[in-house]
């Protein structure tokens, strides 16, 4: 579970990695009106096969749920290896 749960810091960044411990970065951060937006910092969001949308991701992330986005993360071909946040 993610220690972040049901907090909204302003940025949030996730390593991931793949089969062969390449590591890649997820950055959320809040916009103008406080909603999470997601940057997967120069991959197509599709490369990850998540099983759901990308704003789906963005509004779990706007509730606070982070365990469910590290979840729905972990269920596509990469996998969380470490949150940090600010």
């Amino acid at each position: 579970m993610s220690t972040i749960e049901g907090t909204k810091p302003r940025e949030v960044v996730m390593t991931l990695t793949d089969y062969n411990s390449n590591k890649y970065l997820w950055t959320f951060k809040q916009n103008q009106d406080g909603d999470y937006k997601l940057s997967t910092n120069g991959q197509a969001y599709g490369n990850f096969q998540c099983n759901v949308d990308k704003y789906e991701i963005e509004w779990l992330a706007d509730e606070g749920k982070w365990s469910e986005v590290e979840r729905e993360v972990n269920r596509g071909v990469k996998n969380v290896y470490k949150i940090k946040s600010r």
